[in-house]
């Protein structure tokens, strides 16, 4: 498996090219689209550009500016210096973003292999794992599982703390599939329940499959059925508080016992083999954040299991009775886990003797706190103020986390750059070489935020939600629609001359998007490599994985990390 895996030395080295360049051009990745018109952003760029841009099609668009694999590029004029060094060192300085090749995988085909046969059902994970799962998902916790076991083999270590779990999708695959002992923890009550739900689903169905003469399905010997914690982790809390949190009483619920049966194949998607730690796993298993082995489990496999309300209380106990040094071991995992909560995991790993290992999967880098911002939009606030004293931590902010890129000048990133970030560099590619008419839907936003401001001066990027089938509309039933959406008349008069010289510019738009666009993966790169920067300053190594096909998985860096015992 291809990774990212740098000296120290040259991960400073990487930060401060990085900085220095997102400084350059900082006036790109801060600009909104929707402000093509307004702010005039086209004649922001150089002077030397904007002949040779302004004409491209938009294959040319996609092969010449943002595609970094693309060997045959085909100028239609002498492009300038400035302009081909822009493009080469984003680049170059982006890390690569496409994972290893799956064998068999047809040339130019979109989705990946498994998706082949049917495009809404993996071929590499079984069906019990799909029901309830899109697509995107399938892929995404089969390959995150596989990675997760892979460190808990490494590590020795046989507990999984999934944080921001969902649904559970993920949490069921390394439970039920891969036999792992899983803790989720879960902020929204109601995915909670539906984990649950789903957790239940899932063993009736494992019931059923058992009752079949040739099942082809069973459930890992080790297994444990997963436990749901509703809670929401607080990024100013210590790690204590978070240990304490996997112990609380206010679990949902626990699924029932898990069938057992004396057959040995294993669940398709869940090949794992048995280590020489294999025994000592499957009896420490009897120990678990939520109970230890002197409250839960009995060496009587005839003894009833207890109720979910009764292993929440018995976990208050036990915790009241061992401390903190009665906590196992665990491997965290965060599956896109949002804004703030990406950097606080990476804390908690550093700092918790506990966390053994962590795989973290990054999202919605616009949530991410900084000094200069430390309430963006979206910003998901406690559901009650933090608990005073030592389980409260000085203001931490998601960005930078390391203490080389805070020193860095220029090193700040704008909510606009970093929500930049979030885009899906492949999709667009994958319009602009179609030709789609989706493309449209900038111009018209930028055309139709020209008009809001002319009748009110002060109605500057105000919230529209998505117009349905934007595109297929023409621009004067979009802005009625848009125009009713702020609180302005639908009727209000549209120059059609006007309308008309704008929308020959959605040239221009696309292109320009297409330069801001460029930035996305080395912003990206920045965040990743703050947190990969951070990890090493406390003595632990890391890696950054590729591990999802970003096309169909836009965000899919895995960041990769064990601690040595000792």
């Amino acid at each position: 498996m291809f990774t990212w895996s740098l000296s120290a030395e040259l991960q400073r080295e990487l930060a401060q090219r990085l900085t220095t360049f997102l400084s350059l051009y900082s006036h790109v990745s801060d600009s909104y689209i929707i402000e093509f018109f307004t702010e005039d952003l086209w004649h922001t760029l150089p002077a030397s550009w904007q002949p040779v841009l302004q004409d491209l099609s938009y294959p040319q668009t996609a092969d010449l500016l943002l595609d970094a694999t693309h060997g045959d590029r085909r100028y239609p004029s002498v492009w300038p210096l400035s302009l081909l060094a822009f493009r080469a060192t984003a680049h170059a300085l982006a890390f690569p973003r496409e994972c290893r090749p799956e064998r068999g995988r047809e040339a130019g085909s979109v989705k990946p292999e498994e998706f082949l046969e049917n495009q809404s059902q993996s071929s590499l994970l079984g069906h019990i794992f799909r029901k309830h799962v899109k697509p995107k998902k399938q892929h995404e916790i089969r390959k995150l599982g596989t990675l997760v076991k892979q460190l808990c083999e490494q590590t020795d270590c046989n507990r999984v703390v999934d944080v921001g779990s969902g649904q559970g999708h993920l949490t069921r695959f390394l439970s039920f599939g891969l036999g792992l002992s899983v803790t989720a923890v879960e902020a929204d009550q109601n995915l909670v329940a539906m984990a649950s739900k789903f957790d239940s689903q899932l063993l009736w169905a494992l019931e059923k499959e058992k009752q079949k003469k040739n099942c082809s399905f069973q459930v890992p010997e080790s297994h444990s059925s997963p436990r749901h914690v509703a809670g929401w982790v607080n990024p100013k809390a210590s790690w204590e508080a978070f240990v304490k949190q996997l112990s609380a009483c206010d679990c949902v619920s626990e699924a029932p016992p898990t069938p057992s049966g004396p057959n040995k194949k294993r669940l398709r998607g869940s090949e794992h083999q048995t280590s020489s730690h294999g025994s000592a796993r499957s009896d420490s298993r009897s120990r678990d954040f939520d109970v230890t082995s002197k409250h839960r489990r009995s060496t009587n496999e005839s003894e009833e299991n207890p109720s979910p309300a009764k292993n929440c209380q018995e976990a208050a106990s036990c915790l009241e009775e061992d401390g903190q040094s009665g906590c196992p071991d665990f491997v965290l995992t965060g599956l896109h886990a949002c804004g703030d909560l990406s950097a606080t995991l990476l804390r908690h790993f550093v700092n918790c003797p506990h966390v053994r290992g962590i795989t973290s999967v990054a999202c919605c880098y616009m949530k991410i706190t900084t000094e200069e911002n430390p309430t963006p939009p979206g910003l998901v606030e406690p559901p009650a103020p933090p608990t005073p004293g030592r389980e409260s931590l000085p203001t931490e902010f998601g960005y930078p986390i390391s203490s080389w890129v805070r020193a860095l000048p220029g090193h700040q990133l704008s909510y606009k750059a970093r929500e930049g970030a979030c885009h899906a560099v492949e999709d667009y590619i994958r319009r602009l070489r179609e030709e789609s008419e989706l493309l449209r839907t900038h111009c018209y936003r930028a055309m139709l935020e020209i008009f809001i401001r002319d009748a009110r001066p002060d109605l500057r990027r105000a919230g529209i939600q998505t117009i349905k089938k934007a595109h297929l509309l023409p621009f004067t039933e979009y802005a009625r629609l848009g125009l009713a959406r702020v609180g302005l008349p639908p009727g209000l008069p549209l120059d059609p001359e006007r309308v008309e010289a704008m929308l020959q510019q959605q040239g221009r738009v696309v292109v320009y998007f297409s330069l801001a666009l460029l930035l996305a993966p080395v912003v990206e790169t920045l965040v990743l490599l703050d947190r990969m920067i951070y990890l090493q300053e406390n003595g632990v190594d890391s890696q950054l994985v590729p591990l999802f096909d970003p096309n169909i998985s836009p965000r899919n860096f895995v960041l990769l990390a064990l601690k040595t015992r000792g």
